[in-house]
């Protein structure tokens, strides 16, 4: 008999096609090998083997029963699984479906009075005399999972998922209290084990997601005593189905949970629930280190914009994992998407290094995006870039587009802040250049084509940046709302209002609630621009309403991210209404929007800005000249403030002219397309009895008026 088990156990094939996934239960029934009883039960096998071949089942069963003392469902349990190891799918499945599963169980149930009543109990029927049974129950709950397997085989999910979830259903009905952890035959563990990972993936193939649902949390909410691996494996089968499989979970049952557990509400909070269990698993050391767990949880993290925390993720996985360099280039992209511009340009810095990976294609990309945002990082992104499509070879088509596009943007943003007229036009040049050279590569990329537009109409180029803004809304068929208010800006910047307002319509109608904010506050200064105050005033109101609903449904933001995101803040409407009610000379209006705005943001220099300009309407020089410098000394920068200050120093007389020119001056530098501040310096050219300068620059702030849009194309 022992020879007969051996052979057993050598040919045995399971699902997976590896050998010995099974031990032959024959096996665990020898009592002496040497025996005549073991001889005689060899025989009996091999002579049923050649009649199970020759198909009398009958008469093999029969052999069987009566060579190993087996009943009828263990008999056809072993004809059955020889049939199956021997790649006979069709006739292992005739054989199986002779077996009484129910029947089976009632004889493998302990007696009543011995039913376990506490774990305690139940591991101590295990260990008890009723053994027998539970080997027996490993034969025939083993016949039933290869039926399962036969089934799937013939392309029969269905019944296939049917036939693996009563095995698991005469599991529970055995071992009432779940499987005890210890005492278990090794033989039966396993069968539950490999049920317990296919119920989900039949019910996947069968077309049945819910119920795939319900398996997969019905596997890792009872007790099956699953190894470590095998939980491993199925809480990453599950979590990939919740992120990919198109199915709506519904939340778990509470009465599955502990008391004050976390209890997810929707398919990503229960993945990433899952693939941090799994992360967590790998610290400890119960799993092997599973690469895609942690890029399936960057996708599922990037997905909610919850990457500072993925960031901390990766600061967690052991050195030797990854590369060092590959992974400051994963915490730059975590930060970077985080807002945390700085921390991740520094990871960089450190990536690029000349005794790190100084050519790393993918970490200069993303260092000169970085400094394109930002306009005093500018010449430094434009290093970044030139050393991107510094390597013809190294680059394709569309990175070498990439590149280009982001050396243009660099150069944009560094022609702001350039300190002569004439290195600004050279700049701007070369920006328009490198954006002409990366769409001949991609003439396809929206992102360009916007870019493009933007800045074209910062040089008052409006036809072609008209054209771009059509583009851009014909690439993306209508759906990201800047496309609109581009198109709306240059519109107003060519005096065509009335079209732009029909634009700003159109775009509030293809546009969610949520993103109607900023185009809100186009439409607000179009009607302003045309003299209808009043309904710029309601049109602030339809914004100041939307940005309050914003703020109680998902909280308040921080300033930062509101302006990152193109939102529109509160601050920003009561801001707006003050500069509105001040431009009508409605004094108290203005000053209960400036309470208002001051209470959301105390030190700002617009407000500041705004109470010089009420001052001013009053005739009350000095305190708006000292608004004005307060504003100054809050944003060094602010332009409106620099314009306003040489506006009123100019008037004060000769002695001040220098002082005028100089603030105005130096707003030019910083925005040369502000017409206010080269109309009030040719006023100070007049009065300094320079009337050629005055000319130009009257006729400069002409031209200015002409194509300047209701709004500032930099939030774009």
């Amino acid at each position: 008999m022992a020879a007969a088990a051996e052979s057993d156990n050598g040919s045995e094939v399971g699902p997976t096609g590896d050998s010995g996934a099974f031990a032959s239960p024959v096996k665990a029934r020898e009592r002496a090998p040497e025996s005549e009883a073991g001889a005689s039960a060899a025989t009996a096998s091999e002579s049923s083997e050649t009649r199970v071949d020759d198909g009398n089942i009958q008469e093999a069963e029969s052999s069987l029963r009566e060579g190993l003392s087996l009943n009828y469902e263990e008999a056809r349990a072993l004809l059955g699984r020889l049939e199956y190891q021997r790649g006979n799918v069709e006739a292992a499945l005739r054989v199986f479906d002779g077996i009484d599963l129910q029947a089976a169980i009632q004889r493998f149930q302990p007696p009543l009075s011995e039913k376990p009543s506490s774990k305690r109990n139940n591991k101590l029927w295990s260990d008890s005399s009723n053994s027998g049974s539970q080997h027996a129950a490993s034969l025939v709950l083993e016949a039933i999972y290869l039926k399962a397997m036969s089934l799937q085989k013939l392309g029969k999910a269905i019944e296939a998922a049917q036939q693996c979830k009563s095995v698991l259903d005469a599991v529970e009905s055995i071992f009432q209290r779940g499987i005890p952890d210890v005492m278990v035959e090794q033989k039966l563990q396993e069968t539950v084990s490999k049920s317990v990972e296919l119920l989900p993936e039949l019910w996947k193939q069968a077309g049945a997601y819910q119920e795939a649902l319900a398996s997969y949390r019905r596997a890792l909410l009872s007790q099956w005593n699953l190894d470590d691996e095998c939980c491993a494996r199925i809480q990453k089968r599950f979590s990939v189905f919740l992120l990919y499989g198109g199915v709506e979970a519904s939340p778990p049952s509470l009465a599955s949970q502990t008391e004050g557990s976390f209890v997810p509400k929707n398919n990503l909070e229960e993945a990433i629930l899952l693939l941090m269990i799994l992360l967590k698993k790998w610290y400890l050391g119960k799993t092997h280190w599973d690469p895609s767990v942690m890029e399936h949880l960057t996708f599922a993290l990037s997905l909610c914009g919850q990457t500072s925390v993925l960031a901390k993720h990766f600061e967690e996985v052991l050195p030797g994992i990854y590369p060092r360099t590959e992974r400051w280039y994963s915490l730059a992209l975590c930060y970077s998407a985080a807002s945390d511009d700085e921390a991740a340009l520094n990871l960089l810095k450190k990536s690029l290094n000349k005794n790190e990976s100084p050519n790393d294609i993918n970490a200069l990309l993303l260092a000169a995006k970085i400094c394109s945002s930002d306009y005093y990082l500018a010449s430094e992104g434009v290093e970044y870039a030139k050393r991107a499509i510094g390597d013809d070879e190294l680059l394709d088509g569309h990175l070498r587009s990439v590149g280009l596009h982001l050396l243009g943007s660099c150069l944009a943003n560094e022609s702001k802040i350039a300190s002569s007229d004439h290195q600004r036009s050279l700049l701007q040049a070369e920006a328009l250049k490198s954006l002409g050279e990366a769409f001949s590569l991609d003439r396809h990329n929206p992102d360009l084509i916007f870019d493009m537009g933007v800045e074209y109409a910062e040089q008052r180029n409006m036809q072609a940046a008209l054209k771009c803004a059509k583009q851009f809304i014909d690439t993306t068929g209508g759906s990201v709302s800047k496309g609109w208010r581009l198109l709306s800006l240059v519109l107003s910047a060519q005096q065509r209002y009335s079209e732009a307002e029909v634009v700003t319509d159109a775009a509030l109608e293809e546009t969610t609630k949520w993103e109607q904010g900023p185009l809100l506050r186009i439409r607000a200064k179009l009607k302003a621009a045309q003299s209808l105050p009043m309904e710029a005033v309601e049109a602030y109101r339809a914004l100041l309403a939307l940005v309050q609903a914003q703020r109680k449904a998902y909280g308040s933001l921080k300033n930062g991210t509101e302006e990152r995101d193109n939102k529109v803040s509160e601050f920003e409407v009561w801001q707006g209404l003050a500069n509105l009610y001040a431009s009508l000379s409605y004094c108290r209006d203005a000053e209960i929007c400036l309470q208002k705005a001051k209470a959301l943001k105390t030190y700002s220099a617009t407000t500041l800005h705004a109470e010089g300009d009420m001052h001013g309407v009053r005739e009350q020089t000095q305190h708006a000249l000292a608004a004005y410098l307060n504003a100054l000394s809050t944003e060094v920068d602010h332009v409106p403030s620099k314009v306003s200050i040489g506006a009123l120093l100019s008037e004060q007389g000769p002695k001040y002219l220098p002082v005028a020119r100089s603030f105005l001056s130096d707003a030019l530098r910083l925005e040369p397309t502000n017409r206010m501040a080269w109309f009030y310096l040719g006023q100070v050219h007049k009065h300094d009895g320079r009337l050629a300068e005055a000319a130009d620059c009257f006729q400069a702030a002409s031209m200015l008026e002409e194509s300047d849009p209701v709004e500032s194309l930099r939030p774009l």
